[in-house]
């Protein structure tokens, strides 16, 4: 089987980011900051990649999008313009979720690294921000196997204390930010500045590829995490 040549793009945050793989190999890769301009760089960042790779719109094999939790106007940007072109390519769309792609970005920092090396059943948890006090998260294991599925948590100084018990646990996302002051616990670690890239995306893409995992073009739609239940508002004070 040839290495099928796959477009990537991840706007679950404010960061835009578009990759173009060939198998397993990241061959361009264009980013933006927190700008939240997904609609204006978007067409002109998949143009901008495949201009790097030296590839053409029509070779490509399949459209691939970051599926989710995140911001709800990002994720409808990003799977609306997949859906577009895997359509008008007549190529399959494929997706990935937001969270355990984050994940196979943390596999490879150094945090990571030592602290696995020591020998420790260390457990990986993205974060992504959603509002006040309440975050997007999932826990993996360092081969990526779910510990726990992906969940609305409210953050207080009790979060995660039964898993941080038995656990050294490396945090990591945008949400994880305003967790570090109220986790204290000395197998908590924050990693900064880790966050989604469509660059990430390409092992579960491939591996999904490959099992030809596809999505309906027709009816895929975001992973919006809608059973979320929110918090009960505090008493006014006089």
């Amino acid at each position: 089987m040839t290495e099928p040549l796959i477009l990537h793009i991840e706007t679950a945050t404010d960061i835009c980011s578009v990759a173009i793989s060939k198998g397993d190999r990241v061959l361009a890769l264009v980013e933006s900051g927190p700008e939240r301009s997904h609609a204006t760089l978007l067409n002109r960042f998949i143009r901008d990649a495949l201009s790097q790779a030296g590839k053409e719109l029509n070779k490509l094999d399949g459209i691939a999008v970051s599926k989710g939790p995140g911001s709800y106007t990002g994720l409808r940007i990003g799977i609306s313009t997949a859906k577009g072109l895997a359509y008008a390519l007549e190529k399959p769309l494929l997706s990935s979720g937001t969270l355990v792609n984050m994940a196979y970005a943390a596999i490879e920092h150094p945090m990571v690294k030592k602290v696995a090396g020591a020998g420790n059943q260390l457990l990986l948890c993205p974060m992504l921000d959603a509002r006040r006090m309440e975050v997007y998260s999932a826990f993996y294991s360092p081969d990526i196997s779910v510990v726990r599925e992906v969940s609305a948590d409210i953050i207080d100084e009790n979060s995660y204390r039964e898993l941080l018990a038995h656990h050294p646990i490396c945090f990591f996302g945008n949400g994880s930010v305003k967790c570090k002051e109220l986790i204290k616990s000395s197998n908590a670690h924050f990693i900064e500045e880790l966050n989604p890239s469509a660059g990430s995306m390409v092992i579960p893409v491939l591996n999904d590829f490959i099992q030809e995992k596809f999505e309906d073009v027709a009816y895929f739609e975001p992973f919006y995490l809608k059973d979320f239940v929110a918090t009960i508002p505090r008493k006014k004070l006089l």
